[in-house]
Protein backbone atom coordinates (compact mmCIF):
# COMPACT_ATOMS: atom_id res chain seq x y z
CA UNK A 1 0.00 0.00 0.00
CA UNK A 2 1.55 3.28 -1.13
CA UNK A 3 0.52 6.29 0.87
CA UNK A 4 1.70 9.75 -0.05
CA UNK A 5 4.36 11.22 2.23
CA UNK A 6 3.58 14.19 4.33
CA UNK A 7 5.76 16.99 2.86
CA UNK A 8 6.65 18.27 6.32
CA UNK A 9 8.17 14.92 7.31
CA UNK A 10 10.15 14.27 4.14
CA UNK A 11 13.77 13.44 4.94
CA UNK A 12 13.42 13.55 8.73
CA UNK A 13 13.08 10.79 11.26
CA UNK A 14 10.01 10.57 13.43
CA UNK A 15 9.26 13.94 14.89
CA UNK A 16 12.50 15.52 13.67
CA UNK A 17 12.55 18.23 11.05
CA UNK A 18 13.96 17.27 7.64
CA UNK A 19 17.70 17.78 7.19
CA UNK A 20 18.50 21.01 5.40
CA UNK A 21 21.39 20.21 3.06
CA UNK A 22 21.92 23.89 2.25
CA UNK A 23 22.18 25.06 5.86
CA UNK A 24 25.64 26.22 6.96
CA UNK A 25 27.51 23.66 9.03
CA UNK A 26 29.91 24.73 11.75
CA UNK A 27 32.49 22.65 13.53
CA UNK A 28 30.31 22.38 16.62
CA UNK A 29 31.06 19.48 18.85
CA UNK A 30 33.21 16.65 17.63
CA UNK A 31 32.50 12.95 17.43
CA UNK A 32 30.63 11.44 20.34
CA UNK A 33 29.91 14.84 21.84
CA UNK A 34 33.53 15.82 22.41
CA UNK A 35 34.65 19.32 21.57
CA UNK A 36 36.88 19.67 18.50
CA UNK A 37 40.63 19.90 19.09
CA UNK A 38 43.46 21.30 17.05
CA UNK A 39 45.47 18.50 15.45
CA UNK A 40 48.37 18.89 17.86
CA UNK A 41 46.03 18.81 20.90
CA UNK A 42 43.96 15.77 19.96
CA UNK A 43 44.03 13.32 22.86
CA UNK A 44 43.26 10.25 20.74
CA UNK A 45 44.69 6.85 21.45
CA UNK A 46 47.18 5.09 19.24
CA UNK A 47 47.03 1.65 17.79
CA UNK A 48 49.71 -0.94 17.17
CA UNK A 49 49.99 -3.96 14.94
CA UNK A 50 49.66 -7.41 16.48
CA UNK A 51 53.41 -8.14 16.32
CA UNK A 52 54.13 -4.87 18.10
CA UNK A 53 51.77 -5.85 20.93
CA UNK A 54 53.80 -9.01 21.49
CA UNK A 55 57.08 -7.07 21.42
CA UNK A 56 55.69 -4.41 23.73
CA UNK A 57 54.58 -7.06 26.23
CA UNK A 58 58.03 -8.68 26.19
CA UNK A 59 59.68 -5.30 26.73
CA UNK A 60 57.25 -4.37 29.53
CA UNK A 61 58.09 -7.65 31.26
CA UNK A 62 61.76 -6.56 31.37
CA UNK A 63 60.65 -4.36 34.28
CA UNK A 64 59.42 -7.42 36.17
CA UNK A 65 56.56 -9.92 36.31
CA UNK A 66 52.95 -8.84 36.13
CA UNK A 67 49.44 -9.97 35.42
CA UNK A 68 47.54 -8.87 32.32
CA UNK A 69 45.93 -5.77 33.78
CA UNK A 70 49.25 -4.57 35.25
CA UNK A 71 50.86 -4.98 31.83
CA UNK A 72 48.07 -3.00 30.18
CA UNK A 73 48.63 -0.19 32.70
CA UNK A 74 52.41 -0.36 32.22
CA UNK A 75 52.11 -0.04 28.45
CA UNK A 76 49.70 2.86 28.81
CA UNK A 77 52.19 4.59 31.13
CA UNK A 78 55.16 3.90 28.83
CA UNK A 79 53.27 5.42 25.89
CA UNK A 80 52.30 8.40 28.06
CA UNK A 81 48.62 7.55 27.75
CA UNK A 82 48.51 7.47 23.95
CA UNK A 83 48.12 3.69 23.73
CA UNK A 84 46.17 1.39 25.99
CA UNK A 85 46.09 -2.11 24.56
CA UNK A 86 42.81 -3.94 24.89
CA UNK A 87 42.50 -7.13 26.92
CA UNK A 88 41.44 -8.78 23.67
CA UNK A 89 44.92 -8.17 22.25
CA UNK A 90 46.94 -8.60 25.46
CA UNK A 91 45.71 -11.94 26.81
CA UNK A 92 45.93 -13.89 23.54
CA UNK A 93 49.40 -12.41 22.94
CA UNK A 94 50.51 -13.46 26.42
CA UNK A 95 49.20 -16.97 25.79
CA UNK A 96 51.05 -17.11 22.48
CA UNK A 97 54.27 -15.93 24.17
CA UNK A 98 53.80 -18.63 26.80
CA UNK A 99 53.23 -21.26 24.10
CA UNK A 100 56.48 -20.14 22.43
CA UNK A 101 58.38 -20.45 25.71
CA UNK A 102 59.17 -16.73 25.92
CA UNK A 103 57.15 -16.16 29.11
CA UNK A 104 56.13 -18.32 32.02
CA UNK A 105 52.96 -18.00 34.02
CA UNK A 106 52.19 -18.80 37.64
CA UNK A 107 49.09 -18.45 39.77
CA UNK A 108 49.44 -15.86 42.57
CA UNK A 109 46.52 -14.66 44.69
CA UNK A 110 44.07 -15.97 42.12
CA UNK A 111 45.74 -14.08 39.25
CA UNK A 112 47.86 -15.40 36.46
CA UNK A 113 51.23 -13.64 36.66
CA UNK A 114 53.59 -13.63 33.68
CA UNK A 115 57.39 -13.42 33.78
CA UNK A 116 60.07 -13.59 31.11
CA UNK A 117 61.89 -16.84 30.52
CA UNK A 118 65.59 -16.68 29.65
CA UNK A 119 64.69 -16.92 25.96
CA UNK A 120 62.08 -14.18 26.41
CA UNK A 121 64.55 -11.86 28.12
CA UNK A 122 67.03 -12.37 25.27
CA UNK A 123 64.30 -11.72 22.67
CA UNK A 124 63.14 -8.55 24.46
CA UNK A 125 66.67 -7.17 24.82
CA UNK A 126 67.40 -7.95 21.17
CA UNK A 127 64.20 -6.18 20.10
CA UNK A 128 65.12 -3.06 22.07
CA UNK A 129 68.69 -3.06 20.73
CA UNK A 130 67.67 -3.53 17.08
CA UNK A 131 64.40 -1.65 16.75
CA UNK A 132 63.90 0.42 19.88
CA UNK A 133 60.63 0.63 21.78
CA UNK A 134 57.40 0.08 19.81
CA UNK A 135 55.68 3.12 21.36
CA UNK A 136 58.47 5.38 20.04
CA UNK A 137 57.72 4.20 16.49
CA UNK A 138 54.06 5.03 17.17
CA UNK A 139 55.09 8.59 18.10
CA UNK A 140 57.09 9.03 14.89
CA UNK A 141 54.19 7.83 12.74
CA UNK A 142 51.76 10.06 14.63
CA UNK A 143 53.85 13.20 14.02
CA UNK A 144 54.05 12.45 10.29
CA UNK A 145 50.31 11.87 10.06
CA UNK A 146 49.52 15.05 12.00
CA UNK A 147 51.33 17.11 9.38
CA UNK A 148 49.59 15.22 6.57
CA UNK A 149 46.16 15.80 8.14
CA UNK A 150 46.89 19.51 8.56
CA UNK A 151 47.96 19.82 4.92
CA UNK A 152 44.85 17.94 3.77
CA UNK A 153 42.61 20.17 5.89
CA UNK A 154 44.19 23.30 4.41
CA UNK A 155 43.83 21.93 0.89
CA UNK A 156 40.18 21.11 1.53
CA UNK A 157 39.47 24.63 2.78
CA UNK A 158 41.15 26.15 -0.30
CA UNK A 159 39.15 23.90 -2.62
CA UNK A 160 35.92 24.88 -0.86
CA UNK A 161 36.79 28.56 -1.29
CA UNK A 162 37.42 28.07 -5.01
CA UNK A 163 34.12 26.20 -5.31
CA UNK A 164 32.21 29.00 -3.58
CA UNK A 165 33.77 32.06 -5.19
CA UNK A 166 35.68 30.94 -8.28
CA UNK A 167 34.68 31.44 -11.86
CA UNK A 168 33.92 28.36 -13.98
CA UNK A 169 37.44 28.59 -15.43
CA UNK A 170 38.96 28.77 -11.94
CA UNK A 171 36.94 25.75 -10.79
CA UNK A 172 38.06 23.83 -13.88
CA UNK A 173 41.71 24.73 -13.18
CA UNK A 174 41.38 23.74 -9.50
CA UNK A 175 39.86 20.40 -10.53
CA UNK A 176 42.86 19.74 -12.78
CA UNK A 177 45.27 20.62 -9.96
CA UNK A 178 43.50 18.26 -7.53
CA UNK A 179 43.34 15.46 -10.09
CA UNK A 180 47.09 15.79 -10.68
CA UNK A 181 47.73 15.85 -6.91
CA UNK A 182 45.82 12.57 -6.51
CA UNK A 183 47.90 10.97 -9.26
CA UNK A 184 51.12 12.26 -7.66
CA UNK A 185 50.11 10.78 -4.29
CA UNK A 186 49.52 7.37 -5.85
CA UNK A 187 52.88 7.63 -7.61
CA UNK A 188 54.55 8.29 -4.22
CA UNK A 189 52.91 5.15 -2.82
CA UNK A 190 54.05 3.10 -5.80
CA UNK A 191 57.65 4.29 -5.36
CA UNK A 192 57.73 3.60 -1.62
Amino acid sequence: MNTPMNPSSRGGRRGRPPFDHDAPRGRGRGRRGRPPFADDERPGRGRMRRGDVRSALLIALLDGPGHGYELIQALEAKSQGRWRPSPGSVYPSLQLLADEGLVTSTEQDGKRVFALSDAGRAAAEERVANEGYPWEAMDRGRADQTELRAALRDLHMAAQQVGRTGTPATVEGATAVLTQARKDLYRLLAEA
